[in-house]
């Protein structure tokens, strides 16, 4: 009798330590395993939005998109510079066409160079904006145009490194 009533004392055990456990995993993976994934940084327009890579120093800012073969509808990348210039990109072993659109400081669209194509040869033309800009977003061609972006837009960043 004892030997039994041990047996069943310990089926119980281990059938609450199951429950227990399994309530225990459910939780820790609804808290710690099902976070939201942050939020990409973005440029936006009103509530259209590009994601982007960030470029704002040393090679990505040489390198830019540079050998990519494809990018996201939705997707560019965002140059940051230091200071407020007239700046100049070109589009060497660049694959793909972009719009590139230049910025001033308080994130003002200043020129933007439509449908530019992929340098197929040596020299490149040089794409360089009308005023000082101080951020340039490179996007797919023609995705400017269906954004409705042009010269006097102010620009929204949604950057994670500027979130609390």
């Amino acid at each position: 009798m004892l030997q039994e009533c041990g047996i069943n004392q310990r089926v119980s055990f281990d059938a609450y330590l199951g429950k227990m456990g399994s309530t225990l995993l459910f939780f820790l993976l609804f808290f710690f395993g099902c976070q939201p994934s942050p939020q990409p940084d973005q440029v936006c327009r009103r509530k259209q939005c590009v994601n982007v890579e960030i470029a704002r120093e040393g090679e990505a800012l040489l390198r830019g998109l540079q050998f990519r073969k494809s990018l996201g509808e939705k997707e560019g990348m965002l140059f940051i510079f230091p200071n407020e210039e007239k700046l100049s990109f070109w589009m060497k072993d660049t694959l793909i066409p972009l719009d590139i659109i230049w910025l001033d400081y308080s994130r003002t669209i200043v020129h933007v160079e439509a449908e530019v194509p992929p340098c197929n040869g040596d020299p490149c033309p040089a794409y360089s904006s009308s005023a000082k800009a101080m951020y340039v977003l490179e996007i797919n061609a023609g995705h400017a145009a269906r954004m409705g972006l042009k010269v006097g837009d102010r620009l929204e960043f949604r950057l994670r490194e500027f979130q609390d």
